[in-house]
Protein backbone atom coordinates (compact mmCIF):
# COMPACT_ATOMS: atom_id res chain seq x y z
CA UNK A 1 0.00 0.00 0.00
CA UNK A 2 1.27 3.20 -1.16
CA UNK A 3 2.04 5.87 1.77
CA UNK A 4 0.09 8.68 1.98
CA UNK A 5 1.45 12.08 2.43
CA UNK A 6 -0.94 15.31 3.96
CA UNK A 7 0.33 18.21 2.88
CA UNK A 8 -0.78 20.63 5.78
CA UNK A 9 -2.99 23.61 4.61
CA UNK A 10 -1.81 26.91 4.67
CA UNK A 11 -2.63 29.02 7.97
CA UNK A 12 -5.03 32.17 8.09
CA UNK A 13 -4.40 34.85 10.53
CA UNK A 14 -5.67 37.94 11.08
CA UNK A 15 -2.94 41.24 12.39
CA UNK A 16 -4.17 44.53 12.72
CA UNK A 17 -7.43 43.70 10.80
CA UNK A 18 -5.97 42.05 7.81
CA UNK A 19 -6.26 38.50 6.89
CA UNK A 20 -3.32 36.39 5.40
CA UNK A 21 -2.94 33.16 4.59
CA UNK A 22 0.71 31.74 5.53
CA UNK A 23 2.36 27.99 5.43
CA UNK A 24 2.20 25.96 8.90
CA UNK A 25 5.31 27.44 11.00
CA UNK A 26 5.62 30.64 10.27
CA UNK A 27 6.01 33.02 12.83
CA UNK A 28 3.99 36.10 13.33
CA UNK A 29 6.85 38.50 12.57
CA UNK A 30 6.99 36.53 9.29
CA UNK A 31 3.28 36.64 8.34
CA UNK A 32 3.25 40.53 9.04
CA UNK A 33 5.54 41.20 6.70
CA UNK A 34 4.10 39.34 3.98
CA UNK A 35 1.30 42.09 4.67
CA UNK A 36 3.70 45.10 5.16
CA UNK A 37 3.79 48.83 5.79
CA UNK A 38 3.14 49.45 9.21
CA UNK A 39 1.62 46.32 10.56
CA UNK A 40 4.92 45.14 10.18
CA UNK A 41 6.68 44.95 13.82
CA UNK A 42 10.10 46.41 14.27
CA UNK A 43 12.97 43.93 15.16
CA UNK A 44 16.37 44.59 15.96
CA UNK A 45 17.44 40.82 16.79
CA UNK A 46 15.47 38.89 14.73
CA UNK A 47 17.04 38.23 11.23
CA UNK A 48 16.00 35.29 8.96
CA UNK A 49 18.89 34.59 7.23
CA UNK A 50 20.65 33.96 10.75
CA UNK A 51 19.23 30.67 12.65
CA UNK A 52 18.46 31.18 15.64
CA UNK A 53 18.17 34.63 16.35
CA UNK A 54 15.06 36.67 17.75
CA UNK A 55 13.92 36.98 20.94
CA UNK A 56 16.23 39.25 22.39
CA UNK A 57 15.28 42.84 22.12
CA UNK A 58 11.67 42.69 22.69
CA UNK A 59 10.68 45.48 19.70
CA UNK A 60 8.36 43.30 18.12
CA UNK A 61 5.82 42.63 21.19
CA UNK A 62 2.31 42.21 20.15
CA UNK A 63 -1.20 41.44 21.49
CA UNK A 64 -2.73 37.89 20.73
CA UNK A 65 -6.40 38.67 20.91
CA UNK A 66 -7.53 35.28 20.01
CA UNK A 67 -4.78 32.45 20.14
CA UNK A 68 -6.51 29.80 17.63
CA UNK A 69 -10.38 29.07 16.27
CA UNK A 70 -10.02 26.33 18.21
CA UNK A 71 -9.08 28.07 21.90
CA UNK A 72 -10.02 31.69 20.98
CA UNK A 73 -8.67 32.83 24.02
CA UNK A 74 -6.27 36.05 24.36
CA UNK A 75 -2.72 35.38 25.79
CA UNK A 76 -2.59 36.89 29.14
CA UNK A 77 0.69 38.65 28.15
CA UNK A 78 2.20 40.07 24.96
CA UNK A 79 4.38 37.83 23.05
CA UNK A 80 7.56 38.25 20.74
CA UNK A 81 6.12 38.14 17.73
CA UNK A 82 9.41 36.67 16.29
CA UNK A 83 9.34 33.79 18.17
CA UNK A 84 5.36 32.96 17.95
CA UNK A 85 4.67 30.72 15.69
CA UNK A 86 0.90 31.21 14.02
CA UNK A 87 -2.34 29.20 14.60
CA UNK A 88 -5.21 28.60 13.03
CA UNK A 89 -7.83 31.82 13.22
CA UNK A 90 -5.18 33.39 15.09
CA UNK A 91 -6.38 37.31 15.57
CA UNK A 92 -2.95 39.46 16.26
CA UNK A 93 -2.74 43.50 17.33
CA UNK A 94 0.13 45.89 16.59
CA UNK A 95 -0.18 49.44 16.05
CA UNK A 96 -4.38 49.37 16.81
CA UNK A 97 -2.98 47.69 20.54
CA UNK A 98 -2.44 50.49 22.85
CA UNK A 99 -0.75 47.86 24.88
CA UNK A 100 1.43 47.06 21.99
CA UNK A 101 2.56 50.89 21.54
CA UNK A 102 2.83 51.76 25.49
CA UNK A 103 5.15 47.91 25.96
CA UNK A 104 7.16 49.65 22.87
CA UNK A 105 7.73 52.94 23.89
CA UNK A 106 8.92 51.20 27.57
CA UNK A 107 10.91 48.99 25.26
CA UNK A 108 13.27 52.20 23.38
CA UNK A 109 13.57 53.47 26.34
CA UNK A 110 15.92 50.76 28.35
CA UNK A 111 17.23 50.60 24.71
CA UNK A 112 18.46 54.09 25.15
CA UNK A 113 19.23 53.78 28.22
CA UNK A 114 22.97 53.37 28.14
CA UNK A 115 22.90 54.49 24.40
CA UNK A 116 24.84 57.76 24.14
CA UNK A 117 23.50 60.53 21.51
CA UNK A 118 26.08 59.80 19.23
CA UNK A 119 23.56 60.34 15.49
CA UNK A 120 25.84 63.59 14.95
CA UNK A 121 28.69 61.70 14.45
CA UNK A 122 27.63 58.28 14.14
CA UNK A 123 28.53 56.26 10.84
CA UNK A 124 25.06 54.85 11.17
CA UNK A 125 23.20 57.58 11.15
CA UNK A 126 20.30 57.63 7.94
CA UNK A 127 20.30 53.56 8.58
CA UNK A 128 19.84 53.37 11.88
CA UNK A 129 17.04 50.59 13.01
CA UNK A 130 17.30 52.19 16.44
CA UNK A 131 17.46 55.86 15.28
CA UNK A 132 14.00 54.76 13.50
CA UNK A 133 12.60 53.33 16.22
CA UNK A 134 13.53 56.20 19.00
CA UNK A 135 12.10 58.91 15.95
CA UNK A 136 8.63 56.94 16.52
CA UNK A 137 8.36 55.74 20.22
CA UNK A 138 11.39 57.50 22.05
CA UNK A 139 10.56 60.60 24.16
CA UNK A 140 12.62 63.68 24.33
CA UNK A 141 14.25 62.75 27.28
CA UNK A 142 15.01 60.20 29.64
CA UNK A 143 14.07 59.45 33.16
CA UNK A 144 17.69 57.85 33.76
CA UNK A 145 19.23 59.57 36.51
CA UNK A 146 22.85 57.19 36.83
CA UNK A 147 25.92 57.49 34.95
CA UNK A 148 25.91 55.66 32.17
CA UNK A 149 28.80 52.69 31.68
CA UNK A 150 31.16 53.77 29.07
CA UNK A 151 33.62 51.49 26.88
CA UNK A 152 36.54 52.93 24.81
CA UNK A 153 36.56 52.23 21.37
CA UNK A 154 38.00 49.12 20.59
CA UNK A 155 39.94 47.56 17.05
CA UNK A 156 38.86 44.13 16.87
CA UNK A 157 40.23 43.69 13.46
CA UNK A 158 42.01 45.20 10.60
CA UNK A 159 38.64 46.22 9.20
CA UNK A 160 36.11 46.74 11.69
CA UNK A 161 36.29 49.18 15.12
CA UNK A 162 33.69 48.26 17.80
CA UNK A 163 32.05 51.20 19.75
CA UNK A 164 30.47 49.17 22.46
CA UNK A 165 28.73 52.07 24.04
CA UNK A 166 26.35 52.08 21.31
CA UNK A 167 25.78 47.99 21.37
CA UNK A 168 22.38 46.78 22.58
CA UNK A 169 23.32 43.26 22.85
CA UNK A 170 21.15 42.01 19.41
CA UNK A 171 23.82 38.91 19.23
CA UNK A 172 23.52 39.09 15.71
CA UNK A 173 27.64 39.63 14.59
CA UNK A 174 28.05 36.52 17.10
CA UNK A 175 25.62 34.51 14.98
CA UNK A 176 27.51 35.55 11.57
CA UNK A 177 30.96 34.71 13.49
CA UNK A 178 29.01 31.04 14.29
CA UNK A 179 27.61 30.46 10.78
CA UNK A 180 29.46 32.05 8.04
CA UNK A 181 33.00 31.22 9.98
CA UNK A 182 35.10 28.46 11.04
CA UNK A 183 36.12 29.95 14.39
CA UNK A 184 34.56 32.62 16.22
CA UNK A 185 36.73 34.62 18.08
CA UNK A 186 34.49 37.25 20.09
CA UNK A 187 31.16 36.93 22.01
CA UNK A 188 29.26 38.33 24.95
CA UNK A 189 31.50 38.65 28.20
CA UNK A 190 30.20 38.90 31.60
CA UNK A 191 26.58 38.92 32.72
CA UNK A 192 23.59 41.52 33.53
CA UNK A 193 24.45 44.93 32.88
CA UNK A 194 28.21 43.98 32.34
CA UNK A 195 27.95 42.30 29.30
CA UNK A 196 29.72 43.35 26.44
CA UNK A 197 31.05 41.74 23.22
CA UNK A 198 34.57 41.75 22.97
CA UNK A 199 36.89 39.22 21.53
CA UNK A 200 39.40 36.79 24.10
CA UNK A 201 42.51 38.50 24.78
CA UNK A 202 42.15 41.09 22.44
CA UNK A 203 42.40 38.70 19.49
CA UNK A 204 41.86 40.25 15.97
CA UNK A 205 38.77 39.51 14.24
CA UNK A 206 40.47 38.19 10.41
CA UNK A 207 38.36 35.70 8.65
CA UNK A 208 37.42 36.36 4.96
CA UNK A 209 33.63 37.08 5.99
CA UNK A 210 33.68 39.50 8.95
CA UNK A 211 33.00 42.39 7.26
CA UNK A 212 28.99 41.11 7.41
CA UNK A 213 29.29 41.97 11.08
CA UNK A 214 28.85 45.35 10.20
CA UNK A 215 26.37 45.18 7.51
CA UNK A 216 23.87 42.75 10.33
CA UNK A 217 24.56 45.15 13.27
CA UNK A 218 21.33 47.56 13.67
CA UNK A 219 23.08 50.38 15.41
CA UNK A 220 26.55 51.96 14.98
CA UNK A 221 28.36 49.82 17.30
CA UNK A 222 30.55 47.94 14.41
CA UNK A 223 31.86 50.44 11.61
CA UNK A 224 33.46 49.63 8.78
CA UNK A 225 37.16 51.70 9.32
CA UNK A 226 37.58 51.96 5.52
CA UNK A 227 34.76 54.52 5.68
CA UNK A 228 34.37 56.15 9.06
CA UNK A 229 34.08 59.53 8.80
CA UNK A 230 34.50 60.13 5.11
CA UNK A 231 30.92 60.78 4.17
CA UNK A 232 27.02 60.49 5.15
CA UNK A 233 24.74 58.37 3.24
CA UNK A 234 22.73 60.56 2.50
CA UNK A 235 25.13 62.11 0.16
CA UNK A 236 26.03 58.73 -1.37
CA UNK A 237 24.34 57.53 -4.37
CA UNK A 238 23.68 53.54 -3.82
CA UNK A 239 24.12 51.62 -6.93
CA UNK A 240 23.67 48.16 -7.49
CA UNK A 241 26.75 46.24 -9.12
CA UNK A 242 28.39 42.73 -9.79
CA UNK A 243 31.67 41.03 -10.32
CA UNK A 244 33.05 37.29 -10.79
CA UNK A 245 34.34 36.31 -7.24
CA UNK A 246 35.29 32.77 -6.71
CA UNK A 247 34.24 33.53 -2.71
CA UNK A 248 31.25 34.88 -2.67
CA UNK A 249 28.15 35.50 -4.65
CA UNK A 250 29.57 38.90 -6.01
CA UNK A 251 27.02 41.18 -6.01
CA UNK A 252 26.64 44.43 -3.83
CA UNK A 253 26.13 47.98 -3.72
CA UNK A 254 28.30 50.78 -4.54
CA UNK A 255 28.27 54.00 -1.90
CA UNK A 256 29.60 56.29 -4.80
CA UNK A 257 30.11 60.28 -4.12
CA UNK A 258 30.34 61.45 -7.43
CA UNK A 259 33.10 58.74 -9.20
CA UNK A 260 34.69 57.65 -6.05
CA UNK A 261 33.33 54.57 -4.35
CA UNK A 262 33.49 55.55 -0.48
CA UNK A 263 32.08 52.08 0.90
CA UNK A 264 31.19 48.65 -0.70
CA UNK A 265 28.39 46.84 1.00
CA UNK A 266 25.53 43.76 0.38
CA UNK A 267 22.65 44.17 -1.12
CA UNK A 268 20.01 44.50 1.75
CA UNK A 269 15.92 43.86 1.09
CA UNK A 270 13.26 46.40 2.39
CA UNK A 271 13.71 45.00 5.87
CA UNK A 272 17.08 45.47 6.24
CA UNK A 273 18.64 42.37 5.90
CA UNK A 274 20.75 40.74 3.17
CA UNK A 275 19.16 39.92 0.09
CA UNK A 276 18.90 36.20 -1.25
CA UNK A 277 20.32 35.38 -4.33
CA UNK A 278 19.83 31.74 -6.30
CA UNK A 279 18.19 30.41 -2.87
CA UNK A 280 21.09 31.10 -0.69
CA UNK A 281 21.92 34.50 1.08
CA UNK A 282 23.91 37.20 -0.61
CA UNK A 283 26.83 37.26 1.87
CA UNK A 284 29.91 38.82 0.31
CA UNK A 285 33.86 38.44 1.24
CA UNK A 286 36.36 41.07 2.89
CA UNK A 287 37.82 40.97 -0.84
CA UNK A 288 34.90 42.37 -2.29
CA UNK A 289 34.09 44.73 0.50
CA UNK A 290 37.04 45.94 1.76
CA UNK A 291 39.81 46.09 -1.80
CA UNK A 292 37.86 46.78 -4.25
CA UNK A 293 36.80 50.72 -3.79
CA UNK A 294 37.63 50.93 -7.84
CA UNK A 295 34.52 51.56 -10.27
CA UNK A 296 36.43 49.78 -12.80
CA UNK A 297 36.44 46.64 -10.86
CA UNK A 298 33.02 46.46 -10.93
CA UNK A 299 29.92 45.84 -13.27
CA UNK A 300 27.34 48.79 -12.80
CA UNK A 301 23.68 47.64 -13.10
CA UNK A 302 21.54 50.88 -12.00
CA UNK A 303 20.76 52.42 -9.18
CA UNK A 304 19.57 51.22 -6.15
CA UNK A 305 15.65 50.84 -5.12
CA UNK A 306 15.42 52.43 -1.98
CA UNK A 307 12.26 51.07 -0.11
CA UNK A 308 12.92 52.37 3.30
CA UNK A 309 11.49 55.57 5.06
CA UNK A 310 14.87 56.78 4.85
CA UNK A 311 16.64 60.13 4.63
CA UNK A 312 19.22 57.96 2.01
CA UNK A 313 16.14 58.39 -0.58
CA UNK A 314 16.61 62.56 -0.41
CA UNK A 315 18.14 63.58 -3.39
CA UNK A 316 18.37 59.54 -5.16
CA UNK A 317 16.16 60.22 -8.08
CA UNK A 318 15.09 57.35 -10.56
CA UNK A 319 13.41 58.51 -14.00
CA UNK A 320 14.77 62.10 -13.80
CA UNK A 321 14.18 64.55 -16.59
CA UNK A 322 16.25 67.27 -16.83
CA UNK A 323 14.91 70.58 -18.17
CA UNK A 324 16.22 71.11 -21.72
CA UNK A 325 19.60 72.88 -21.30
CA UNK A 326 18.85 76.56 -23.68
CA UNK A 327 22.49 78.02 -23.99
CA UNK A 328 23.65 75.66 -26.92
CA UNK A 329 20.55 76.43 -29.46
CA UNK A 330 21.17 79.76 -28.29
CA UNK A 331 24.74 80.35 -29.73
CA UNK A 332 24.29 77.67 -32.68
CA UNK A 333 25.91 74.88 -30.80
CA UNK A 334 28.76 76.66 -29.82
CA UNK A 335 30.39 76.16 -26.27
CA UNK A 336 30.44 79.15 -24.23
CA UNK A 337 33.94 80.69 -24.04
CA UNK A 338 35.25 80.25 -19.95
CA UNK A 339 37.16 83.20 -18.13
CA UNK A 340 38.29 80.67 -16.05
CA UNK A 341 38.59 77.09 -15.85
CA UNK A 342 38.69 76.00 -12.28
CA UNK A 343 39.21 72.26 -12.66
CA UNK A 344 43.06 73.40 -14.07
CA UNK A 345 43.90 75.46 -11.28
CA UNK A 346 42.62 73.56 -8.28
CA UNK A 347 42.53 70.23 -7.06
CA UNK A 348 39.82 70.11 -4.28
CA UNK A 349 37.75 67.99 -6.71
CA UNK A 350 41.03 65.04 -7.23
CA UNK A 351 40.81 63.64 -4.23
CA UNK A 352 39.67 60.34 -4.30
CA UNK A 353 38.22 60.23 -0.55
CA UNK A 354 37.98 56.13 -1.13
CA UNK A 355 41.88 56.36 -0.41
CA UNK A 356 42.16 58.08 2.33
CA UNK A 357 43.91 56.38 5.07
CA UNK A 358 41.62 57.88 7.70
CA UNK A 359 38.33 60.13 8.20
CA UNK A 360 37.72 62.90 5.76
CA UNK A 361 39.68 65.74 7.77
CA UNK A 362 42.14 68.19 6.75
CA UNK A 363 45.13 65.85 8.58
CA UNK A 364 44.84 63.44 5.97
CA UNK A 365 44.53 65.50 3.23
CA UNK A 366 48.02 65.54 1.07
CA UNK A 367 49.16 69.27 1.73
Amino acid sequence: MAEQTNTPANLKVTIDNITVEVAPGTTILQAARQIGGDVTPPAMCYYSKLEGSGGKCRTCLVEVAAGSAADPRPMPKLVASCRTPIAEGMIVKNITSDRVQEARAGVVEFLLVNHPLDCPVCDQAGECHLQDLGYEHGKEGTRYEFKRRTFEPEDIGPYIQLHMNRCILCYRCTYVADQLTDNRVHGVLDRGDHANISTHISKAIENNFCGNMIDVCPVGALTDKTFRFKNRVWFTKPVEAHRDCDQCCGKVTLWQRGEDVLRVTARKDEWGEVQSHEGKPGWICNTCRFEKKKASDWVIEGPTKINRHSVIAQGHYLGLKKPTETLPAVMDGRDPKLMMDIHSVSEVNRVDISELPGPATSENFKK
